[in-house]
């Protein structure tokens, strides 16, 4: 399928909380009531809190999304999808929602879109909860894009469902 979203994605842990690219496979992959049960992660990448990235899934950076580039990120869009997810997205008090992006985190992320934007200049860029009611990922992106200069071009425009 044509490559039209990447979706950003936070893992809903506290602020500062280390959690491995392990946790989340185990967390996805593992059998019920363990984990969700599912045959791949639900993220095409992972930035850890100090900035370095983990690369879930292999993709060869086309504008196909192949079965293998498949992740579980968003129902519905999966087929046409990536998803980068980052570590945090809750305070530390782990009832609410917030941006708990490092600046590592941020610069990761920054140069993620920018590669991807480079392969594949026609996809839009939006977060969990312009598709879904979740906080996920603990900010508007839409509106951060616009801070940091992506082309309106490349955000989706969808309202956000929750944050």
């Amino acid at each position: 399928m044509h490559f039209q979203y990447l979706i950003i994605h936070c893992t809903a842990t506290p602020a500062g909380r280390w959690v491995s690219p392990e946790d989340v496979k185990r967390w996805h992959t593992a059998p019920k009531p363990y984990g969700n049960g599912w045959k791949q992660v639900g993220y095409s990448d992972l930035i850890l809190l100090d900035g370095s990235r983990h690369q879930f899934v292999k993709h060869n950076n086309d504008q196909i999304i192949d079965s293998f580039e498949i992740t579980n990120g968003v129902a519905g869009i999966n087929s046409i999808s990536r998803h980068l997810c980052y570590v945090g997205g809750l305070d530390k008090t782990f009832h609410q929602a917030q941006d708990t992006r490092t600046p590592q985190q941020i610069e990761t992320m920054l140069t993620i879109i920018q590669e991807v934007l480079a392969y594949a200049p026609t996809i839009k860029i939006a977060g969990h909860n312009q598709f879904a009611s979740k906080a996920c990922p603990s900010f508007f992106v839409p509106e951060w894009l616009r801070m940091v200069g992506i082309a309106e071009r490349n955000i989706e425009g969808r309202k956000s469902v929750k944050i």
